[in-house]
């Protein structure tokens, strides 16, 4: 399907391509690729994908960025999935990068330091030729032209989820029963570093999804895709 055909498709057919992707990474990059978990509903979806692809359980690593600024709830959440799905849980941290910032001023530098940096890190020490991220086209205007196997100078980005909406996203946790962070239902949309997100103004699926992101941040989102960013 054409990438405006996939967007119309049923959530069945979404799926499908989903675990498509997912298959083709598993074969191409076998026993150098590992996936990302958040903590947040898009990566909670790749992860039940890559639970199903692999026979009932989640077949490669699952690294996981902890800035020291996340909300406890994500972590919470995190650790409780890692020990329910018996996932191979990698926490990546920049420990030197978290002396050098001040948290949540720069947002720039923050991110790349925080985020980017400590992907690097984790990539570089594994040995990793593939990441599973749980990028969307619909989140973020930066990420609208992106592909399911995307390139970088150190590693392939592989996003196999890019065709879901929000709405998707939600009638799949749905469909499947899958627990989530309860941050969701107090109102959070969009979950990142606790200093950098608020609750969001509008429901799911109207408006901006990442409306209770940092807006400075996501003004230069294109900026730090650039750099490595998811």
């Amino acid at each position: 399907m054409a990438n405006e055909e996939i967007k119309k498709a049923t959530l069945e057919q979404k799926e499908e391509k989903s675990l498509e992707v997912i298959r083709e990474a598993l074969e191409r990059f076998d026993g150098k690729l590992a996936t990302t978990f958040t903590g947040g509903k898009d990566s909670l979806v790749v992860l039940h994908l890559l639970k199903r692809a692999g026979g009932g359980e989640v077949p490669v690593p699952v690294l996981n960025l902890d800035t020291t600024v996340k909300f406890k709830e994500i972590i919470a959440f995190r650790d409780r999935m890692a020990e329910e799905w018996d996932l191979n849980l990698i926490i990546t941290t920049n420990h030197e990068g978290v002396k050098e910032v001040d948290i949540a001023k720069d947002r720039e530098r923050c991110c790349h330091l925080l985020k980017t940096e400590a992907i690097n890190i984790a990539v570089d020490k594994h040995g990793w030729k593939a990441l599973i991220t749980g990028v969307r086209w619909d989140e973020q205007p930066a990420r609208e032209n992106e592909e399911y196997f995307s390139e970088r100078p150190e590693h392939t980005r592989i996003q196999p989820i890019l065709h879901f909406s929000e709405l998707d996203i939600w009638a799949y946790i749905e469909k499947y029963e899958l627990p989530y962070c309860e941050l969701y239902d107090q109102g959070y949309r969009s979950l990142g570093c606790e200093p950098c997100t608020v609750k969001s103004t509008k429901p799911r699926g109207e408006g901006y999804e990442r409306e209770g992101r940092s807006q400075e941040k996501e003004k230069i989102m294109g900026q730090l895709r650039d750099l490595g960013y998811f």
